[in-house]
């Protein structure tokens, strides 16, 4: 039976690694918490990291951003980080867990998906929800480098579905030395979103990424040679008009509709076996997190929905964590309880 989300502070308590989000005091709202989430500066460090690609079976290839802390050996763990729709490696949100994760002596490893980043020269395809095998060949590449070192797979927005659908699909198969999975405000279901960017402060959400990507196509397309051949006729006003003039064509999908039913993570959730934590937000603008309730999550997989953050924003309380980016501390402990194996998840919802 589906799951039903529900305010529990009990539950929360007994979760003890988790630190309740209390949002920054002025910074109320799912769309503030998104829009300062996105906008607040943040000063990254110099770059330091080696530069992987990895080669796809249709000729594409993928960039990866290798983090390695000093004295970090093959039985320490490892991570890889997942950037959302329009990110990279060099998204904040990946920068900053990537660092903090370093500095636990976790080594990192940022993914450009495919056309994205500083792999955008190296691919011929697009990123998109139905694209976890090129998950999957980044996971076995660093299975064949670090041999023994235990694996943790984050991904946010977009990354995070591509994580889910991959953990589903594996259905307990080994995938290299993948060990546990987190998916920070995943899309479960590509038609529940569609809905939502079709009403209220969605359309707004829609537009700008409509935009974006249709920004990042067109410079794709005039600098690439001998490109795909898509429909560039007019231009996509809203994402779904992108995913159906674009996405769905250019990536062998029939139609839009066909895309969406086959990329949705939420049907493969109660296949997955990995230790796993899907973390979102009640006020979530873009992606609605009441979509996680509509499918049987397996005995694997733990939950949690706070009240506030909105997407990918999560800007806490100063005082709470060592700073107010409270989804980037819980990424920590994730791996940190994963590597101490202090927590298994029991297909539980937290309201946090």
């Amino acid at each position: 039976m589906p799951i039903n989300l529900r305010y529990d502070d009990s539950v929360v308590a007994a979760t003890r690694f988790l630190r309740k989000f209390r949002p920054h005091p002025l910074v109320w709202g799912g769309n503030a918490q998104t829009l300062f989430g996105a906008l607040f500066p943040w000063q990254a460090g110099p770059y330091k990291a080696v530069g992987r690609l990895v080669d796809l079976e249709d000729g594409d290839r993928l960039m990866v951003h290798d983090d390695c802390p000093r004295g970090w050996t093959d039985v320490h763990p490892s991570a890889l980080l997942v950037h959302g729709l329009g990110g990279s490696h060099a998204s904040p949100y990946v920068e900053r867990a990537a660092a903090k994760l370093n500095a636990e002596g976790v080594r990192t490893f940022r993914m450009d998906l495919r056309g994205c980043g500083a792999g955008e020269p190296y691919a011929r395809g697009g990123a998109h929800c139905g694209s976890w095998d090129d998950v999957r060949a980044v996971v076995e590449h660093i299975g064949e480098l670090c041999t023994r070192s235990p694996l943790h797979l984050i991904g946010y927005s977009l990354g995070g579905s591509l994580a889910l659908n991959l953990a589903g699909d594996l259905r307990g198969e080994p995938c290299g030395n993948l060990m546990s999975v987190m998916a920070v405000c995943p899309p479960v279901d590509l038609h529940a979103v569609d809905k939502s960017f079709s009403r209220g402060a969605g359309r707004a959400y829609s537009r700008h990424f409509a935009r974006m990507m249709w920004k990042q196509i067109e410079r794709r397309l005039a600098t690439m040679p001998d490109p795909p051949e898509v429909d560039t006729s007019r231009v996509p006003r809203h994402i779904r008009q992108l995913d159906e003039q674009i996405t769905a064509p250019l990536h062998g999908y029939a139609s839009v509709d066909a895309y969406y039913n086959h990329a949705s993570a939420g049907p493969r959730l109660s296949q997955i076996l990995l230790p796993t934590q899907i973390i979102a937000a009640a006020d979530d603008p873009v992606i609605p997190a009441a979509a996680i309730s509509e499918f049987q999550l397996s005995d694997a997989i733990e939950v949690v929905v706070t009240k506030g953050g909105g997407h990918l924003g999560f800007v806490g309380r100063f005082g709470d964590d060592p700073d107010r980016r409270w989804i980037d501390w819980r990424v920590v402990e994730w791996v940190r309880a994963q590597t101490t194996d202090a927590h298994k998840p029991q297909s539980q919802v937290v309201y946090a």
